[in-house]
């Protein structure tokens, strides 16, 4: 019970990464907001968990006034706030031809500027209770893939945004904001988007090595069970730090360069 009586806003909880952090934090004493875009997916989770310990509001994050509805809610609902998780993210594939000014703004709008805007409002509540935010980041804040550039872009400027806040709001206002980096998670959206790629609805049970050295890639409940550790007091003093979480030394890798990774031409 390493969250007791805390009040945590899961934003994107209604699927995927979201949906197991919030599910994790009640099992660990918490009660949550539940939010996303999916109303019969949000309720299905806020039935698993129980009105007890639940709320559920579903809005985009990126409108005018969302963040604070949010946290009026939580308010409203719990009489208190202890912690926000900022995992709603759009993940729209693009690349430079693809991205223009407007779908890169609509991006940022999602992935950078809601979670600013919720942690802003959620500020003297945070402040109150020292309480803290979690940042759920990407993998792709380094780089990111070919085809993901937008959304790269987004978790980037995510990422200086926590190291930025976790030094700031800390000093000033006694609250830390961390982020974690999750790698390649098999989450209910990810098997749509690969299906929508061509692949086959069993692509994850076959994956090579270079991605998955473990044999499968991240399930999102192990995600979940990082985060706690950020949400609950045990991780003390620790402010702006950015985690990242995958099967394999991330940055600077150099996969081998050789049959193990390029295949052949068949004679």
């Amino acid at each position: 019970m390493r969250l007791q009586d805390k009040v945590i806003i899961v934003t994107g909880s209604t699927t995927g990464i979201g949906k197991a952090i919030a599910l994790r934090c009640v099992a660990e004493g918490a009660s949550v907001i539940l939010h996303g875009l999916e109303k019969d997916w949000g309720e299905a989770v806020l039935k698993a968990i129980g009105k007890e310990h639940a709320r559920l509001h579903i809005e985009d994050i990126s409108k005018e006034g969302a963040p604070q509805r949010l946290v009026d809610f939580a308010i409203k609902s719990f009489g208190r706030l202890d912690a926000i998780v900022n995992n709603a993210a759009s993940v729209l594939s693009s690349n430079i031809h693809t991205t223009d000014a407007a779908f890169l703004r609509k991006v940022i709008e999602v992935n950078t500027i809601a979670p600013f805007n919720l942690i802003k409002a959620a500020l003297p509540e945070l402040r109150m209770n020292r309480g803290c935010a979690l940042n759920i980041g990407s993998v792709n804040a380094w780089s990111g893939e070919p085809n993901l550039l937008a959304y790269s872009i987004s978790k980037g400027a995510l990422m200086t945004m926590t190291r930025n806040l976790g030094d700031t709001l800390h000093r000033e206002d006694g609250v830390r904001v961390n982020q974690i980096n999750p790698g390649w998670v098999l989450t209910e959206v990810e098997t749509i988007r690969k299906r929508e790629h061509g692949l086959a609805d069993d692509w994850y049970k076959d994956l090579p090595d270079v991605y998955a050295p473990a044999g499968r890639i991240l399930a999102p409940a192990e995600i979940a069970a990082a985060a706690v550790y950020w949400l609950a007091d045990e991780s003390g003093p620790i402010s702006g730090q950015v985690v990242d979480l995958e099967q394999y030394p991330f940055t600077g890798r150099n996969p081998p360069k050789d049959t193990t990774t390029i295949k052949p031409k068949k004679k």
